[in-house]
């Protein structure tokens, strides 16, 4: 039998709905939406995006060799290949400066939704025109 009725339950800024079929759904808050909007309007480049992409790449890769070797070093060496990446695009292509500088705990959490977005096929290295990351 199936569940109709949805059970909300307010986590901090966040929401926590259940689905028709019981499974949780996470709704963000306006404002996580709202520096995600600022985020992507500072990553509209391409080249800055694929940068970014490449560099959270080397990020999780280091923090793979730590855990597999038991060493913080890989870990720092991805972090630093991950950083010099960013700011290249940002620096270079995108012509502004990182909002890490300013927002270091939401731009990393930008960074990661950004790269769960290009994974899903919600943002694209190819074409902004393709994304449908933003919320309307």
């Amino acid at each position: 039998m199936k569940q109709t009725a949805t059970k909300t339950s307010s986590i901090k800024d966040a929401t926590i709905e259940k689905d028709s079929n019981g499974n949780l759904i996470n709704k963000e808050s306006p404002a996580d939406q709202k520096f995600y909007d600022f985020y992507l309007d500072e990553h509209q480049n391409i080249a800055c995006r694929r940068l970014h992409f490449a560099g959270s790449t080397f990020g999780l890769l280091g923090l793979a060799k730590s855990v597999k070797n038991r060493s913080v070093k890989p870990l720092i060496k991805g972090i630093a290949a991950g950083y010099a990446c960013a700011w290249v695009g940002h620096f270079f292509f995108e012509k502004n400066k990182p909002a890490t500088f300013k927002y270091p705990l939401q731009s990393f959490a930008g960074d990661i939704r950004m790269y769960g977005d290009v994974l899903r096929g919600n943002l694209s290295l190819k074409d902004k025109k393709l994304d449908k990351a933003r919320q309307k």
